[in-house]
Formats: structure tokens, C-alpha cells, sequence
């Protein structure tokens, strides 16, 4: 049996705290190993305690979101938030958040979103894609060619590049040489920013999977 994943609560109201604590402790699979309520104390939070996922609240200071970018290079960041705003979603994930998870949401809608970002995709709430979706104006894909797109929906969908290449009758050479131009065009160092690029503009749905 897999040892359960390690998780680390942030958020600045107690109640919320406790009562997702107290909900986490009917998962097997998931542990809360630590919990803090100021955005100054995760960094030493996560130096003392290993972790694999962090559940962070948005609203718990006003510097969280600028501190994303840092913490996500240490953790798994999902995003636990009472704000619907896609503005707020969009920088979070653009930030290195692999999830933003709304607090009206189940358990079960939280464990899927930490499910997702632990086998290496990113998870966002399917009304809240179309709505970032719609702000971004679909306006990203116009500088991809229809392969490049093509290719880009592919990895988004968890291909690797040897499976892209037989799905498109292509060489896996020229699967990457089309993926080094998409990231020089669209300015991305990775994979999993494709994947959140991907989901921004739409070539690919949250949940989708593979055909």
C-alpha cells in the first residue's frame, strides 16, 4: 500500500482549518502533516516538514499569490479559495499553481484536484476554465499553426512524444522540433506550463482524457 501524501494546510481562518483537517482524516491517502496561518511561515513550514502538496488559501494575506511562484518550485500548490474571480484563478495558475479549487466545493472534488497535480496535471473547475477561457479570448492559439496545436493538445493530454509521433504519422524527431518552436513562441520552459497553457485557451478541457 502507498504511503499516504503529505499535505500542508495554509489558511488564516481556524475553523476552516480545523474542519478541513478533520474532513482529510477520513482519506487514506492523504495526511495533514502540518497547518499554518500566515503566508511568512510557509517557507519555514516547509523547510521543517516535507511535504507534497500544499492546500492554500488565496485570501489569507495579501502577498500569497505573489508567493506562488516560489513555493510551487518546493510543493505541489493547490489553490483552496472562496474568490470565483477567473482574474484571481488565471494569475494563481500562471504563478505555478497546478489547481484552484473553490471552498463551496466536496471533499471528493478537492481529493480529485489533488489526485490530478500528483500525476502531473493541473485541475481547475470546469465553469471557471470556460470562464478564463473566455477572458484570454482564445486569443493565444492564433500564433500556433494548426500542427503545432495539434501537437501542443496531444502532450496536454499526458502524450509523450514517441506517442504523439505515431498518433500524427510524424518522426519523433520532428515532434520536437515543432515543440521546441512552440516553446520559444510562447516563451515556456515545460511541459506542465503547456499543459496550463493548453487549458487557458482551450485545446483541451480540464478532465479531458485521452481518445
Amino acid at each position: 500500500m502507498a504511503a499516504p501524501l503529505r499535505a500542508i494546510i495554509a489558511d488564516d481562518h481556524a475553523l476552516f482549518r480545523q474542519g478541513l483537517k478533520s474532513m482529510l482524516r477520513l482519506e487514506p491517502s492523504i495526511r495533514v502533516v502540518a497547518e499554518v496561518e500566515r503566508v511568512a511561515d510557509l517557507a519555514p513550514a516547509l523547510a521543517r516538514t516535507p511535504c507534497d502538496v500544499l492546500l492554500l488559501d488565496l485570501q489569507m494575506d495579501r502577498n500569497a499569490l505573489a508567493q506562488i511562484q516560489g513555493l510551487a518550485r518546493r510543493v505541489r500548490v493547490v489553490v483552496v479559495t472562496a474568490s470565483e474571480q477567473p482574474s484571481e484563478a488565471l494569475a494563481a495558475m500562471r504563478g505555478g499553481a497546478r489547481a484552484v479549487v473553490f471552498k463551496r466545493f466536496a471533499l471528493e472534488t478537492l481529493m480529485d484536484a489533488v489526485r490530478a497535480v500528483m500525476d502531473g496535471h493541473v485541475w481547475m473547475p470546469p465553469e471557471l476554465q470556460a470562464e478564463v477561457a473566455a477572458q484570454m479570448g482564445q486569443s493565444g492559439g492564433e500564433s500556433l499553426s494548426s500542427r503545432e496545436q495539434e501537437i501542443v493538445r496531444a502532450v496536454a493530454l499526458g502524450l509523450r512524444n514517441a506517442e504523439v509521433a505515431r498518433r500524427l504519422s510524424i518522426s519523433e524527431a520532428t515532434v520536437k522540433t515543432h515543440l521546441n518552436k512552440v516553446f520559444q513562441k510562447l516563451k515556456i520552459r515545460d511541459r506542465t506550463e503547456l499543459v496550463r497553457y493548453a487549458i487557458r485557451i482551450g485545446l483541451v478541457s480540464v478532465n479531458e482524457k485521452i481518445p
